[in-house]
């Protein structure tokens, strides 16, 4: 079992992209645009995920786009983030029932902000993947074959869950089922569906 990591076992990404804004007063959408809609944006954060440029350089480039100080911005931009317990609790019981599990996610920089290290990826899970320190990113078809090599696994055997639908075409050409996560209870319905143990 195979999950992504944020909109899947955290608060979705929307959320605190809206509270951010609201905390530095702009409009309601400013920040999530600058990120994920803006062409140079969207570039900065290709490259904080496949490691190219430290997450100091996101923050003074997304910085520069909102016209704000770009001191610790990830870290101010992700306060809000948490764990969304019922995935979380879903996973440790896959896990618990003896199937391995793993992280596969594009990296958010580990430093100086960590927005990995409340969920304690390294002890809840067999196999973390985030791309930044392999130095690709989803949906490159590369880093579904790394983390199924490290778990051991064919594609046929691993079931992949991501919130963001652009993700699930790779594993799924490399034999993966697939959840596209759009709510938690809906998505651990469909886990409950796919591995009758997790009840």
């Amino acid at each position: 079992m195979i999950f992504d990591f944020g909109g899947v076992l955290t608060t979705p990404m929307d959320d605190t992209a809206l509270c951010f804004a609201r905390e530095i007063g702009l409009p309601d959408d400013a920040y999530r645009r600058a990120v994920a809609v803006d062409p140079a944006g969207r570039h900065l954060y290709a490259q904080l995920e496949r490691g190219d440029i430290s997450q100091e350089e996101w923050n003074a480039g997304i910085a520069a786009l909102l016209g704000i100080d770009g001191t610790n911005l990830m870290g101010r931009a992700l306060a809000t983030l948490r764990p969304e317990k019922t995935v979380v609790t879903a996973a440790a019981q896959i896990r618990a029932s003896g199937i391995r599990t793993a992280i596969l996610s594009n990296s958010m920089g580990l430093a100086p902000h960590d927005p990995y290290a409340p969920w304690d990826l390294e002890a809840a899970h067999d196999v973390v993947v985030v791309s930044e320190q392999y130095r690709m990113r989803k949906p490159d078809p590369e880093i579904y074959e790394l983390t199924l090599e490290l778990l051991e696994l064919p594609g046929s055997a691993c079931i992949f869950v991501d919130d963001n639908p652009g993700n699930l075409a790779p594993a799924q050409k490399l034999g993966m089922t697939t959840v596209h996560a759009t709510n938690p209870a809906l998505t651990v319905a469909q886990l409950h569906q796919l591995i009758p143990l997790t009840h």
